[in-house]
């Protein structure tokens, strides 16, 4: 009989100082942990990054359910400013505190020992696939999409997938993500003619354009949401020009906007929209206007039915609170694995993730991992 203890095992994860790209031992201490349970392990690494596939169970079993999570963390910032070592993992006042306490070690750690416990107590009729990556925070083109690419050659694969992100803004079981926004970056170079600032009209400003692109581009209303979604949301984020002296026009000024989109958009048909606007601007003024767009993922929802179903019953039965479906917050993995197989994501409260003084309540943990086991004891019932 096994009883891992997923405190435990968050607090050695803590340990390791993985800011991503580092692995920092993570990867290590997981697969001790779970090569010794029983799972076949496999280091899927790609360019540097180290990522881990682990299943138990027959590979092509007709039925295997996937955990999805990462033990790469953001960088502590100041560590002065921290009351405690980023990575000591000190347990006090009822909480664990440490970089990757919240996000994600903590659900890392629940489902593994979930599954540990699992396979241990009651062998299923099936498989259950754990895929760990080393890069959720940074470029994540080497993490989840490594594995995956991996997976499809080596014929391995998940019939339903849950990523172990927080999910809950305020209190344990009151949300589930079961699709993300669409998002993209865009940057914008305006290109004039620098002149005098006493004489403007033998210069072409581009601020001119840049100020007129950025007002029309935020009053724009691009939806009113949808069945899942929210309204899609613009925000500039940088408008910068450079420009040191107050009696010189530029000849050059930048900026950026960050975009999230609801599935009635793509980022296609977005791109498309922005190159439109920015090319009547571009007419009105005479200034070239050049954009860089960088789509991070595109939106997707997966329709509620028995994913959700799981996730919302098991929550429902160790906490209490039936857990809103919602699409909320940035992007996360599950972007990746949409196209692998329907997914969702069920998690800790987040209210600390990438904060100084990082920490996660330990009672929360325990629970964590009492919800991932009834899952997978509800799954292959």
């Amino acid at each position: 009989m096994s009883d891992l203890d997923p405190v435990a095992l968050t607090a050695e994860l803590v340990r390791c100082p993985s800011v991503t790209p580092e692995e920092g031992g993570t990867l290590d201490v997981l697969e001790r942990v779970l090569s010794g349970a029983g799972f076949e392990c496999t280091r899927v690494d790609r360019n540097g990054i180290s990522n881990l596939f682990a299943r138990w169970g027959r590979k092509g079993a007709n039925r295997s359910f996937g955990f999805n999570g990462h033990t790469d963390v953001v960088p502590i910032g100041n560590p002065d400013d921290w009351s405690v070592d980023p990575f000591g993992a000190e347990i006090k006042d009822g909480f664990l505190w440490g970089r990757g306490s919240t996000d994600m070690k903590s659900g890392v750690a629940a489902f593994v020992a979930a599954a540990v416990d699992f396979v241990a107590e009651t062998p299923p009729d099936g498989a259950v696939v754990l895929t760990i990556t080393g890069d959720e925070e940074a470029d994540a083109t080497d993490g989840t999409v490594a594995l995956l690419d991996w997976m499809a050659d080596a014929g391995e694969q998940m019939t339903l997938c849950l990523v172990g992100e927080p999910t809950s803004p305020n209190h344990m079981g009151e949300a589930m993500k079961i699709g993300r926004r669409g998002s993209m970056t865009v940057q914008f170079e305006f290109t004039g003619v620098q002149g005098h600032s006493a004489y403007p009209h033998r210069a072409n400003n581009p601020l001119t354009a840049m100020a007129r692109l950025m007002d029309r581009l935020a009053s724009h209303e691009l939806d009113q949401g949808s069945d899942h979604f929210d309204p899609s949301s613009l925000a500039i984020v940088t408008m910068d020009t450079g420009n040191p002296a107050t009696n010189v026009i530029p000849a050059q000024c930048r900026s950026s906007v960050n975009i999230r989109f609801s599935d009635l958009h793509s980022g296609e048909s977005v791109g498309a929209w922005l190159r439109a606007e920015s090319a009547k601007v571009q007419e009105e003024t005479g200034i070239q206007v050049a954009l860089n767009i960088r789509i991070s993922g595109e939106s997707f929802v997966t329709p509620p039915g028995e994913l959700s179903d799981l996730i919302g019953a098991a929550v429902e039965a160790e906490t209490g609170h039936r857990p809103e479906m919602s699409t909320s917050g940035g992007t996360s993995d599950a972007r990746f694995m949409k196209d692998h197989c329907p997914v969702a994501e069920f998690g800790l409260v987040g209210k600390t993730m990438h904060q100084v003084d990082e920490k996660v309540p330990v009672a929360d943990i325990v629970q964590l991992k009492a919800i991932y086991r009834r899952i997978l004891n509800d799954y292959f019932a």
